[in-house]
């Protein structure tokens, strides 16, 4: 508790410079792209990796950067066998629809600083820079060596991970400060893929979209159809004047039934669930709004690709094929659990494997929707991978298999899982315990790896009153609209983490 203190006055002292750096990372659009522009995953992403590396160097540490692909803050030589890494990524999911502020322009509101990436995951990467700081001005002795090292890749595939695994030597031990509290022991395996239509759609539907990123759930889905007055009648009778849906149940939206006239949940103004059109020069363009989530955790989601199907399906001036199609596209995205697609699967360890439909494309006539699985620790990877193409053949879709990540798990038995809960319970006065998630971090990545907050603190009264009122529905989160750090609470994750880096005194790696 001592060191608790000392900690705490430290970072109270540093708060404003600390958010301030955490700023210059956020201004920066560091979406990965890779092959766009000769970099290796765009310009965003190799700015934010140098400007990172920038802010070590100020703060008095040996920086490197491993071929514009991942950097080290820490000393200058390292004892590999002795070294803790602390992994966090700089690169962002795509910014989605409906801000009130814009997600590279990082403002603070009351407690929170709003920017794309402050909580996932540039705010950690700065946050544990000035841990390793603290404790250095603190003159705290430490058994172990420290180095942060911060990808660029990491939302989109984690090719940074593997092309530094492949050429660099890893730490004896490794954490990545991309989760709730205390430790993440385990992580589901990810699979992800195309479900293509076999069948083209007619020269009618011009263009169908929907989506940013594979692990976001949608909460814009779109289709262009050719102008008929056929089609303008039965808009106009269903939604108005270039209106609203009335009220309806969307069958089969996940366990939200989102009705397509509510209000909450407001993307880009329109609520979750609602249908509206528009006529343009190249035909009526028909747009579903959802909420979107993390594909790890989808339930309470509203999957805008499902509701603009649905819609789509039972549009009676479509042609019967067109029809047909976007409903196969819509069974698809009805639930989250796997069930329509055979693979359905729960375990004790890591709970219930999770299949999302996140992204709508047309390709050369055929709709294709990429799957977003986050599949049990202890599933077999292959009998999912046979079921979604027996799928496929049976309901006239084509499987295209893009990733298979396997599952990372860590022996919960290692007396660093125990050091960490331990430390995070003493300090806060909670019983948590050690978990697995269905989220996919740099620890499935490298050896001896699990994961260790900063999120999952506990919120006040006063903190659940202030995101409410700041936040609507879908906003706020990881990646989310309105991305938002608490940095009451995160200055208090700061504290805890500096203390379980000392309690990995007692720790052997």
């Amino acid at each position: 508790m001592e060191l608790y203190g000392k900690v705490g006055a430290w970072m109270d002292d540093h708060k404003e410079a600390m958010v301030e750096d955490i700023k210059r990372l956020v201004r920066i659009d560091s979406v990965s792209r890779p092959g766009t522009d000769g970099t290796p995953f765009g310009t965003g992403c190799l700015r934010a990796l140098e400007e990172m590396l920038a802010i070590g160097r100020e703060h008095g540490f040996h920086c490197e950067n491993h071929g514009d692909i991942v950097g080290s803050i820490g000393g200058q030589e390292k004892d590999w066998e002795n070294l803790i890494g602390f992994w966090s990524h700089l690169d962002v999911v795509p910014t989605g629809n409906g801000w009130e502020n814009g997600p590279f322009e990082p403002v603070v509101k009351e407690r929170f600083l709003i920017g794309r990436g402050v909580q996932d995951n540039k705010g950690p990467a700065v946050g544990i820079l000035y841990v390793m700081q603290c404790l250095r001005e603190l003159k705290v002795p430490l058994r172990h060596e420290l180095c942060l090292f911060v990808g660029t890749d990491e939302e989109r595939g984690m090719e940074d991970m593997e092309y530094y695994t492949a050429h660099y030597p890893a730490p004896k031990l490794s954490i990545t400060p991309d989760s709730g509290f205390p430790v993440c022991y385990g992580e589901k395996g990810i699979i992800e893929g195309q479900m293509v239509t076999e069948d083209r759609v007619s020269a009618r539907v011009v263009d169908a979209g929907g989506g940013n990123a594979s692990n976001m759930i949608p909460d814009r889905a779109w289709a262009l159809v050719e102008d008929s007055g056929a089609l303008r009648r039965e808009l106009e009778r269903l939604l108005g004047q270039g209106g609203v849906a009335p009220e309806r149940v969307a069958e089969g939206t996940g366990d939200t039934a989102a009705a397509a006239g509510r209000g909450d949940g407001a993307a880009g103004g329109m609520g979750a669930g609602k249908i509206s059109y528009e006529i343009e020069s190249g035909g009526i363009r028909i747009t579903a709004y959802g909420t979107s989530k993390h594909s790890a955790a989808p339930h309470g989601s509203v999957n805008a690709i499902h509701e603009l199907c649905v819609f789509l399906e039972n549009m009676t001036s479509l042609s019967e094929n067109d029809r047909q199609l976007f409903g196969r596209i819509g069974r698809l995205t009805r639930e989250y659990d796997g069930e329509e697609t055979g693979i359905a699967y729960r375990d004790e360890v890591s709970g219930q494997t999770t299949c999302a439909g996140t992204v709508l494309a047309m390709e050369e006539g055929r709709l294709s929707l990429t799957l977003n699985i986050r599949y049990a620790i202890t599933a077999k990877d292959q009998e999912n991978i046979e079921a979604l193409g027996a799928y496929g053949v049976s309901n006239g879709l084509d499987w295209r298999l893009e990733r298979n990540s396997g599952p990372n798990y860590f022996p919960k038995e290692h007396p660093a899982v125990d050091t960490l809960t331990r430390v995070y319970n003493e300090l806060t006065g909670s019983q948590a315990e050690s978990y697995v998630i269905g989220g996919g971090t740099y620890a499935r990545k490298l050896p001896n790896a699990f994961s260790y907050g900063p999120g999952g603190m506990k919120e006040s009264d006063e903190d659940r009153e202030a995101r409410e009122r700041m936040f609507a529905p879908g906003h706020g989160g990881g990646h989310e609209p309105d991305e938002a750090l608490n940095l009451r609470l995160f200055l208090e994750a700061l504290k805890i983490y500096a203390c379980a880096i000392v309690a990995l005194n007692d720790v052997e790696l």
